[in-house]
C-alpha cells in the first residue's frame, strides 16, 4: 500500500509500505477513508523536532474496518470508525479517570506497541489498529460523504479544542477569549459556543480565519497581540479579563497572551504543544489568582459526546477543512498549511 514517510524538514514523501495485516487477537485492521495534515506534523516538516531517520506520519483518521482479531468484542467487519490520536485500552486507571492520552498500555500512530511491533500512521490507505476495542469508536450505521469531515475532526481538532474548554471552565454566561486560529483553536470556538459561553472572542489576523470563527460561535474578533491585544480584550469586557481563555497554539508569546487576557480568579486551558520556550509566570499565576489547566488532549474520553453532537447537527466542526486533496498530493498538503493558505487540510486515499 501507499503511506506517507517523512524524511527530514520539508521532506514529505508517499511511498510504498508493507500491507497491514492483523498481528494480534486484539487488532483490527482499518481502511483510510479519509486521513489530515495537523499542526503539530508542522513541527518535524520545519525541523523544529528532529527527523533522526525516515518515519511513518499522521494521527488523525476515519476508515472502515475491514479485518480484526478474534478478541475484539464491540467492532465487526463494515463499521466505520472513527480513530483517536492516541491509542487506548480504555480499561486502565487513567482511562477510567478520563485521561487516555496517560494509559498505561498507550501507544501511538507511527510508533510501536507494547509488543514491540511497529504501528501504522494515519496518511496511509490502511492502518493496523493495536488495542481496537479501546481506542476506535464507530458511528451509528454508514455516515453520508458529506458528514465525513466532522467526523474526522473528531479525531484530535475538535475534541482537542473542547478539551481546551473544559480545562478553562466554561459554561453558561462565562466570557470566553481564544488564542489561536488554527483549527484547534476554532474548534474551541465551536466548543466554547456548544458549552454555553455568553462571549467568545476570537484572536484571528486572517479573514478566512475569522469568517470560520463567527460561523462557529464568536462575537467578537480582535486582531492586536501583545499589550495592545490585551488592551482590547479587556476594552471589550468592560475593563476586565475574561473568565476563560483557550490556549490553542503553545508558544510562549501565546501562552503569555492568554495569561494576561483571563480576569483575576479566571482560568487558561491550554492544548497548544509546548514549543518556544513556553513556561508559566508562577509570581503573575500567584497574584493573580489565575489558574491553569489542560494539556494533551484525552480525545477518546469526549469521543462519545461530541459523536453524537455531530450526528444531531448540533455541531458542524468539518468546515475547519479548506482544502480537501488526494493522498498523492500529501507534500503539497504540508507545504499549504505551512504557508498558510490553508486552515487544515483533508486527505482521500
Amino acid at each position: 500500500m501507499r503511506a506517507t514517510v517523512i524524511h527530514g524538514p520539508r521532506d514529505i514523501r508517499l511511498e510504498d509500505v508493507p500491507d497491514p495485516e492483523v498481528r494480534l487477537a486484539t487488532d483490527a485492521l482499518v481502511r483510510v477513508v479519509a486521513s489530515c495534515v495537523c499542526g503539530s506534523d508542522l513541527w518535524p516538516y520545519r525541523g523544529v523536532t528532529e527527523t533522526s531517520e525516515p518515519g511513518r506520519i499522521g494521527h488523525e483518521f476515519v476508515g472502515v474496518v475491514e479485518d480484526m482479531g478474534s478478541e475484539v468484542a464491540t467492532l465487526k467487519v463494515g463499521d466505520f470508525v472513527i480513530a483517536p490520536f492516541a491509542l487506548s485500552d480504555n480499561t486502565c486507571v487513567h482511562c477510567r479517570n478520563g485521561v487516555h492520552t496517560s494509559c498505561e498500555r498507550g501507544a501511538w500512530w507511527g510508533g510501536r506497541d507494547e509488543h514491540d511491533l511497529p504501528i501504522d500512521a494515519g496518511q496511509g490507505e490502511a492502518v493496523r489498529v493495536p488495542m481496537a476495542d479501546g481506542t476506535l469508536v464507530a458511528t451509528p450505521g454508514m455516515p453520508d460523504d458529506a458528514a465525513i469531515p466532522s467526523l474526522l475532526t473528531l479525531s484530535d481538532v475538535m475534541g482537542t479544542g473542547h478539551h481546551a474548554a473544559v480545562s478553562a471552565g466554561v459554561g453558561p454566561r462565562t466570557t470566553v477569549v481564544v488564542v489561536g486560529d488554527g483549527a484547534v483553536g476554532l474548534c474551541g470556538v465551536l466548543a466554547a459556543k456548544r458549552l454555553g459561553a455568553e462571549r467568545v472572542i476570537a484572536m484571528s489576523r486572517h479573514s478566512d480565519r475569522q469568517e470560520v470563527a463567527r460561523a462557529f460561535g464568536a462575537t467578537d474578533i480582535v486582531e492586536e497581540r501583545g499589550d495592545a491585544g490585551v488592551a482590547r480584550v479587556r476594552d471589550l469586557l468592560g475593563g476586565v479579563g475574561a473568565d476563560s481563555v483557550l490556549e490553542c497554539v503553545g508558544t510562549k508569546e501565546s501562552m503569555q497572551q492568554a495569561i494576561d487576557s483571563a480576569r483575576p480568579g479566571g482560568r487558561v486551558g491550554y492544548v497548544g504543544v509546548p514549543a518556544g520556550g513556553a513556561e508559566l509566570p508562577i509570581r503573575q499565576l500567584f497574584g493573580s489568582n489565575v489558574s491553569v489547566g489542560g494539556g494533551v488532549a484525552p480525545v477518546r474520553g469526549y469521543l462519545e459526546e461530541l459523536l453524537a453532537a455531530t450526528m444531531d447537527g448540533s455541531i458542524d466542526p468539518g468546515r475547519v477543512f479548506d482544502l480537501h486533496l488526494p493522498l498523492e498530493q500529501v507534500a503539497d498538503a504540508y507545504a499549504a498549511m505551512d504557508e498558510r493558505r490553508s486552515i487544515k487540510v483533508l486527505l482521500r486515499p
